[in-house]
């Protein structure tokens, strides 16, 4: 059974990788309307465009609001802990990439994604 505070911790740490993810996403449709860019696009007067783009917008917002909680969770919790929980975030990322980007998610992606998801699960068994 999970202590209160654990519980409570636990539940930041996923409110933190439900920004994550749906900060990458949104950020992801931005660019995919932006189009490429290089690294001499990010120090250009375009990264004013870029960052400026609607979606990518909304998404560092999230970011910056997931890591404004994070600090919360950072004070509560051994960093050791929580910090391999945000994985949970990439397997999340890369299933709802393949269903709303039609990204490729390959067998041996697939059992990258099972194995992050085991690894979490075994961070999270013994609380």
């Amino acid at each position: 059974m999970l202590k209160g505070g654990k519980m409570n911790v636990l539940f930041l740490v996923f409110v933190c990788v439900g920004l994550g993810v749906v900060g990458q996403l949104v950020m992801k449709k931005g660019m995919n309307s932006i189009g490429n860019i290089g690294m001499k696009d990010i120090i250009s007067p375009r990264i004013f465009e870029i960052l400026l783009q609607k979606y990518v917008f909304i998404g560092l917002v999230l970011y910056v609001v997931g890591s404004l909680i994070w600090l919360v969770v950072l004070s509560q919790e051994e960093l050791s802990f929580v910090y391999p929980l945000i994985a949970i975030g990439y397997v999340i990322t890369a299933i709802l990439s393949k269903l709303f980007f039609n990204e490729s998610l390959t067998f041996f992606r697939f059992l990258g994604i099972l194995l992050i998801f085991g690894g979490v699960y075994l961070i999270v068994l013994r609380i």
